[in-house]
């Protein structure tokens, strides 16, 4: 293995350590490794702070693996154009990014928003290391973008009971899925969040069950359980024997192939959205429905209730109110009636 002649230290004692013909990268600190991976050139070739603040960001500071997976392919994507571009990256000017934004013509305005969101942070974190003197990022203006209303699409309330009653409870897997979906209903919760729920989760208070989700952020809030989705859960974890298991347990395991029976396996999101496409199939449903076409449709009908936006928001889970409102579809059945209308 041959190596550079001259190890690379930055401020914080990180050493850097590369091979001649590769941009695979250990850092580490007295011997102790922190990261081994394959990272951009320009990060490779700058400051040896840039290779520190590269982990730092994605390993560290970002918690959320969505979020940062969609940070590192953004950050990525223009550290690659900005090379194609043949600048290091001490020499990125706001212009640069301007023009880089410009050329994505094809690409939707959130997700630039987004990309230009990551870029900033990204730059910002290398500023306050000391790895750029400025964030050529800060200054970039994003085009505008106002959504009043969102894109998943919604399920009615008889498409929704349809699909219930179409799943066969014959099997432990049939009564798993059922309790699923029934949650996602009925509780206006995330997929992700669903699929975290423990056997604890599951409280009874002397007077009424509740569901105790985390959701987004960390944040965690309980939903009380309406009676017929009670009758459900319950009807789940008799089968499961849970009074035998440990409160840490999962609540929704994964089935053992096509046996019908399940294992002690946890659930993953992906898991769960599988599950509701093949369910949509097997009722000759829309399979462009989703699960949180379900949190669109229980935000929907309460809200056409008149149930208070206040309640559907802490419901729903939403920090804003204003992210609540772009669940609430009402506003395609004004404008279908106001058209209707139309005495030519």
């Amino acid at each position: 293995m041959s190596y550079k002649d001259v190890a690379l230290v930055d401020r914080f004692g990180y050493v850097r350590v590369m091979e001649s013909d590769s941009t695979a990268l250990t850092i580490s600190n007295q011997g102790t490794s922190l990261a081994v991976s394959s990272l951009p050139r320009l990060i490779v070739e700058a400051h040896p702070t840039a290779s520190f603040v590269w982990d730092e960001f994605f390993s560290g500071m970002i918690r959320n693996q969505h979020t940062r997976d969609a940070y590192q392919r953004a950050v990525r994507r223009f550290l690659t154009w900005a090379e194609q571009q043949q600048v290091a990256l001490s020499r990125i000017t706001p212009g640069m990014i301007g023009r880089y934004f410009d050329a994505q013509a094809s690409r939707s305005v959130p997700t630039k928003k987004l990309e230009l969101a990551a870029l900033r942070t990204f730059f910002d974190v290398l500023v306050n290391r000391h790895g750029l003197p400025l964030n050529p990022a800060a200054t970039v203006r994003g085009e505008r973008y106002q959504a009043v209303e969102g894109k998943t699409p919604e399920i009615t309330p008889e498409q929704a009971r349809t699909l219930l009653r179409s799943i066969p409870t014959d099997r432990p897997v049939g009564l798993r899925d059922r309790a699923i979906i029934a949650t996602l209903i009925y509780t206006a919760a995330r997929a992700g969040a669903v699929a975290k729920l423990k056997q604890e989760d599951f409280i009874w208070d002397g007077t009424q069950y509740s569901l105790r989700f985390t959701e987004k952020g960390g944040k965690s809030r309980s939903i009380p359980v309406r009676h017929d989705l009670q009758l459900i859960l319950l009807e789940y974890l008799d089968v499961l024997n849970s009074e035998q298991e440990s409160p840490h347990a999962p609540l929704f395991r994964t089935a053992a192939g096509r046996t019908g029976q399940l294992t002690p396996h946890q659930l993953r999101n992906i898991d769960i959205c599988r599950m509701v496409k093949r369910r949509l199939k097997n009722a000759s449903l829309p399979t462009h429905l989703s699960p949180h076409s379900f949190r669109v449709a229980t935000v929907t009908d309460l809200l056409n209730q008149g149930v208070a936006l206040e309640d559907v928001q802490y419901l729903a889970g939403h920090s804003d109110p204003r992210t609540t409102r772009l669940y609430d579809r009402r506003q395609k059945q004004v404008t279908r009636n106001t058209v209707e209308r139309i005495s030519i």
